[in-house]
């Protein structure tokens, strides 16, 4: 019984340790996957293509994990980095294809969208 106590109380403390994004970032974050949702894009994983609200959804599980794993980005140029720009699965980076336009690598996409979003020059 003691021993489940402890492994209890040590698996709290673990959790407790799981460090969130600042809020800012979060809304940042949001607002760039927002931009991705609402783009009519297409976002490319693993050689399949999905929806941008698809894809929304995968890295928002993503920063979850990161949060989970205290490795919350601090920014959101961290994000873009650590889960939005290739699979950890496969190590092959993610593409966003937009109407006709030839597929590019998300983190450069995600990267001009996140300038947009902050209302610099592209």
């Amino acid at each position: 019984m003691k021993l489940l106590s402890t492994l209890l109380l040590l698996m709290s403390l673990g959790a407790a340790q799981a460090a969130p994004t600042a809020p800012a970032v979060r809304t940042e974050i949001q607002g760039l996957l927002q931009r991705l949702q609402d783009s009519g894009c297409e976002f490319n994983r693993n050689g399949s293509w999905y929806s941008g609200t698809e894809a929304r959804s995968h890295l928002l599980k993503k920063l979850d994990y990161l949060e989970s794993h205290d490795s919350a980005p601090r920014r959101s140029e961290d994000f873009i980095q650590q889960a939005a720009s290739t699979s950890s699965m496969s190590g092959k980076p993610y593409l966003v294809r937009c109407a006709a336009a030839a597929p590019v690598q998300s983190k450069d996409w995600l990267t001009q969208e996140l300038l947009k979003l902050r209302g610099g020059k592209t």
